[in-house]
Formats: structure tokens, C-alpha cells, sequence
């Protein structure tokens, strides 16, 4: 039944591979920025956004081979394909949210990349201004599958993570890492609610799925936050008491909306 479920959802854009790109990378987020402002035009395909990573350098990478892989894990991360759900929808909210761009990014990397995936649980486990530390996190992720990592993979996948992390805004310190708070924004909430909807999720559940989790805050102010995504018109939301709806009714294409059907 799970894996029914993946394949269907898969289509959206989620991944569910036993590896992923944080194996030899973060989430890249400076990278991501630079790419979407240099490739502003709304039509764009994906082919657009490889060239100009491989061909264009708009980067600044050394070399070809350097341009190839990033642009094989921003690929991994992201997609970079507007005929995918996930990346359409993700670069509908970064035009229009930028204070919520780091939040979008995590986001979507935690669909895509099931080893960063993994280690939410983990960081869930911390509050706001205590000390995490990359060996609890080597140990941490070891304990999930004891030695299927060398140390040194363990060690620079750890790093990986927390960097990432960081780049989100769940941890803040450049050596010394800090458990922190992101910025939640009407467009992270929005796509979270999204990922849930994709997912199978609906009405207050949708507050409460892991990619909801990833947004740091109480529900009640989630909520709020989707009120004010509605009053955008990016959603709409419908609040009854204690009951609430929310849809994607410019979001989704036709046959997206076919394959969520599909699930029901």
C-alpha cells in the first residue's frame, strides 16, 4: 500500500530514493537564488535552467564538471521542471514570498531528498536556543541504519545536513550550531498546506503533516498566516468554527487535480 501511495504521489514531484543529493551536498540555496534570478522568464523550461548552469555559468563554477553535478543536484532538489507540480508551485511562491524563500526551499528539498528527510525528526527533538552538535547527528543517523555509512560519510553527511538547516533557519552559528527559529511566511505555510493536499491530507490535518512541522510554529499562527495567503488569492481557505478547507484551485492543472482524485 505505501508504495502505491509513493507512486501516485510521485508524480507531483516527490522522491522517495534511498539515497539523495545531501550525500555529497547542502541544500544550496544561495545557488538556487542566483539561478532564479538569472533565468526570470516566467516560460522557462527546464532545459533553460540547465543551460544556463552548465553552458551559461551563471553560478560561477570553476569548471564543466563542477557545472554538470551542481546542476545534477539542483536538479535532484528541485526539479526544475514547470511541468512538475512541486517546482511550478515552488517558484510560484518564491516570486511572490521572498522573506519565505529559505523556508520554500527546505521544504521542497525534504520531498525530494530522503536522507535530509530523515534527520527532521531529530532536529524536531531540539527547542529554541540548545546546542546541536554534528557528532549527535552522525549518531543519529548511524542508529537508523546501523554501518550503512563509513565515517567519514557519516561525517560529511552531517555537515551537509546542518548546513542546510542553517541555510533554512532552524539552526543559526557558523561552527557552534544553535537550534533557532525560521521565518514563517504566507507563501511556506501555503506550500506546506500544498505538499499535505498532494499528499492525501485534508481539512485541519493539513496544519499537522511533516511538512507542516518544518514551518516551527503553533498552528493557530499557520492558520492566520493561510488566512492571509487566501486574502492573496494564491489559495483559498474556508473556516467554519472548527472546520476548515483549504484548496489549491490555481495551482493545480486539470489532470492534477485528476491525479488527487485518483487517491481518494
Amino acid at each position: 500500500m505505501p508504495q502505491l501511495k509513493n507512486k501516485l504521489i510521485n508524480r507531483f514531484g516527490f522522491r522517495h530514493n534511498r539515497g539523495g543529493p545531501h550525500l555529497a551536498r547542502t541544500m544550496m540555496l544561495e545557488e538556487l537564488k542566483l539561478l532564479f534570478s538569472f533565468v526570470d522568464d516566467p516560460g522557462a523550461g527546464k532545459s533553460d535552467f540547465l543551460q544556463s548552469i552548465v553552458k551559461d555559468n551563471c553560478l560561477g563554477k570553476r569548471s564543466d564538471r563542477t557545472r554538470k553535478l551542481t546542476a545534477r543536484h539542483l536538479a535532484g532538489l528541485y526539479i526544475l521542471d514547470p511541468d512538475i507540480t512541486l517546482f511550478r508551485n515552488l517558484r510560484y511562491f518564491w516570486e511572490r514570498d521572498t522573506e519565505g524563500q529559505p523556508l520554500l526551499a527546505m521544504i521542497c528539498a525534504i520531498a525530494r531528498d530522503s536522507i535530509l528527510k530523515s534527520s527532521v525528526p531529530f532536529m524536531q527533538n531540539f527547542i529554541k536556543g540548545q546546542r546541536v552538535t554534528r557528532e549527535a547527528l552522525e549518531e543519529f543517523i548511524n542508529n537508523l541504519e546501523t554501518d550503512r555509512f563509513s565515517p567519514a560519510t557519516l561525517k560529511s553527511t552531517a555537515q551537509n545536513i546542518n548546513s542546510s538547516w542553517t541555510q533554512s533557519g532552524h539552526l543559526h552559528g557558523r561552527v557552534k550550531k544553535i537550534r533557532s527559529q525560521p521565518k514563517a511566511t504566507p507563501g511556506a505555510v501555503s506550500y506546506a498546506l500544498l505538499l499535505g493536499y498532494l499528499s492525501g491530507v485534508r481539512g485541519e490535518s493539513l496544519y499537522k503533516t511533516e511538512y507542516a512541522k518544518l514551518l516551527d510554529c503553533p498552528m493557530e499562527q499557520s492558520i492566520e498566516l493561510s488566512i492571509e495567503a487566501s486574502g492573496k488569492g494564491w489559495i483559498v481557505l474556508k473556516r467554519l468554527g472548527s472546520v476548515i478547507e483549504v484548496l489549491f484551485p490555481n495551482l493545480l492543472s486539470d489532470k492534477e487535480m485528476e491525479w488527487v482524485h485518483e487517491q481518494s
